[in-house]
């Protein structure tokens, strides 16, 4: 458990498997090329061991203890459960089906396990149904979204009914995307290593230039990876207010300045990365996240060896933030609730 007496730890960045929905997504997503690479992984392998435990709460729990982390924040691993591919009327029982099995780990480990839950988002009527639903549950303070649907971004009109009832229910963000269905980023499995970076650079940029951020300044948005490339690479859009200002016509402040009011997980796997985040979008900006069951194998230790963060800027990214935008304190024996339950 954490050393702090009153701030929690929290890994935002953990993921889990819902079986018929992991089975009726396999041939449909970026993990498998698509149902180009159905092979089961092998016994006693890390990959095995890894999908083995995204099914089962209790390995979560078992790594939270042996990390010395309080609680994580599970969400679908939507790269291999995403349901974009599906009917409505399957994407929404596929979502549903995800949605319970999460609120089923919550309510088995209601100290250690925070619920962030998925949506049906070809149904615009059923999207806001589960987040009615799911959102009525203090346990259950996050929403993860995608990169986008179909191939529109979450910033583009269409999708601004959603942004405005998230905004109203003070939900928190974990946008994550579920994969680009480009062909050209399978081989060597570039969809995740240079993809997933690429998706979340189109997100965010769709966000701010549509004016999602302008219109909805209190948005509380967590951006997996570290934000993808867009934070690392705003020389280029800020260039555009004055070489081509017709791009700003949704927004009142340069492009960058958006990027500042996001926070950032810490999946980054380089320390130079991490670094180059905190001078970028602040301390203050950034949470814990390790991607378990297949990521960083030691976050927080990962975060205590930042030379750019002070003592009590390594609590905050090691939980405090967190548990601040989630609205969770520490329990005294070491787990943690909602402040308000």
């Amino acid at each position: 458990m954490a050393d702090s007496p009153d701030k929690p730890t929290i890994d935002f960045h953990s993921h889990m498997l819902e079986r018929a929905a992991t089975e009726a997504g396999l041939p449909h997503c970026v993990a498998t090329g698509f149902g180009a690479r159905m092979e089961k992984p092998k016994p006693g392998t890390a990959f095995f061991r890894a999908q083995e435990a995204s099914y089962d709460p209790a390995v979560h729990v078992e790594a939270l203890d042996r990390l010395g982390i309080d609680a994580e924040v599970v969400s679908s691993t939507s790269v291999i459960q995403g349901t974009a591919w599906a009917s409505p009327e399957r994407e929404y029982e596929l979502n549903r089906a995800v949605n319970d099995e999460i609120e089923r780990w919550v309510d088995s480990y209601p100290e250690r396990l925070i619920g962030c839950f998925n949506l049906p988002l070809q149904d615009p009527k059923r999207s806001l149904e589960e987040i009615e639903r799911l959102s009525s549950n203090p346990r259950f303070p996050a929403v993860q979204l995608p990169a986008c649907l179909n191939g529109v971004y979450l910033g583009e009109p269409e999708f601004r009914y959603l942004w405005e009832e998230i905004d109203g229910r003070g939900l928190v963000v974990f946008l994550h995307p579920d994969g680009t269905r480009d062909e050209w980023f399978q081989s060597f499995s570039m969809w995740n290593s240079v993809g997933q970076p690429v998706e979340e650079a189109k997100l965010l940029a769709s966000l701010i230039y549509w004016g999602v951020l302008e219109d909805l300044p209190d948005l509380k948005i967590v951006v997996a990876h570290g934000g993808g490339y867009l934070p690392h690479y705003f020389g280029r859009l800020d260039r555009n207010v004055t070489a081509w200002p017709e791009s700003t016509r949704n927004i009142s402040r340069r492009p960058s300045e958006y990027l500042r009011e996001m926070y950032y997980d810490t999946c980054l796997y380089e320390p130079a990365m991490l670094e180059a985040l905190i001078a970028r979008a602040g301390a203050s900006q950034i949470v814990m996240g390790s991607d378990f069951p297949v990521g960083e194998s030691d976050p927080l230790g990962f975060v205590a060896r930042s030379p750019s963060l002070s003592a009590p800027e390594i609590e905050a990214v090691q939980g405090g933030t967190a548990a601040a935008l989630l609205g969770y304190v520490k329990l005294e024996s070491g787990g943690v609730a909602p402040a308000t339950a």
